[in-house]
């Protein structure tokens, strides 16, 4: 069983990559996001850019195991994470704080900080893939691909760089807030992390549009996090 699992994992990077490749054009640009149904901490857009024409060979080994940062343990993460910054031609990263989440609307700042992140990206990409969302007029030329980041490389290495970027901003913030634990859930909604809400209060880090969520359930809250249709 651990043998197919390597394996299968091993095959991800390829089938990812090679979603890309049959695009036809050098530069891919992806753009994915982190703790959109986060209940505390930033929400941290990503760009990655990758040059096809340079992705070749031994270059493109360290991609072997890229996945979507869902499907990958957290050391798993750290690896792809390196091997992401290692292979791509430029990464962009957006960070929205809680209180701009609460003033802009978080559908709005999502969509805000993943065009931006690809926006920044240069040389400009050829073909820019979004993980889900259509962007709006404002944005690059993008394509939404449903569960993109189970599907393109750029996709899935912009997820790994956010949710990393974000997951090592929220351990360095629990040594500021330890009585909120979010070594653990990294601001995400557990039972243990909405008990700690109603017994103490949000903390400066808490999303106030959300505070009413930390009675409901995890699926309530991804609801609220997806927004209206862009």
């Amino acid at each position: 069983m651990a043998a197919t699992t390597a394996s299968r994992r091993r095959k991800s990077g390829g089938r990812l990559l090679a979603f890309d490749r049959r695009l036809g054009v050098r530069f891919v640009a992806g753009a994915d996001e982190a703790g959109r149904g986060s209940l505390a901490g930033p929400l941290v857009a990503a760009g990655v850019l990758f040059d096809y024409a340079r992705l070749r060979d031994h270059a493109v080994r360290p991609l072997a195991l890229l996945n979507d940062s869902k499907q990958v343990t957290p050391e798993g993460r750290e690896t792809l994470f390196k091997a992401v910054t290692a292979c791509a031609t430029r990464i962009v990263v957006r960070v929205i704080p809680p209180a701009a989440i609460d003033r802009d609307g978080l559908h709005r700042s999502n969509l805000r900080a993943l065009r931006e992140s690809l926006a920044a990206l240069a040389p400009p990409a050829e073909a820019c893939l979004v993980d889900g969302f259509r962007l709006g007029p404002l944005a690059p030329p993008h394509r939404a691909v449903v569960d993109g980041d189970e599907r393109s490389a750029a996709i899935a290495a912009a997820s790994i760089v956010a949710k990393v970027v974000r997951d090592r901003a929220m351990h360095r913030l629990d040594a500021l807030f330890p009585q909120y634990g979010f070594r653990s859930h990294v601001g995400y909604i557990t039972p243990a992390h909405s008990a700690v809400v109603r017994a103490r209060g949000p903390s400066a880090l808490h999303r106030r549009s959300f505070q009413a969520l930390c009675y409901a359930d995890a699926e309530t809250v991804e609801r609220v996090a997806l927004g209206p249709a862009a």
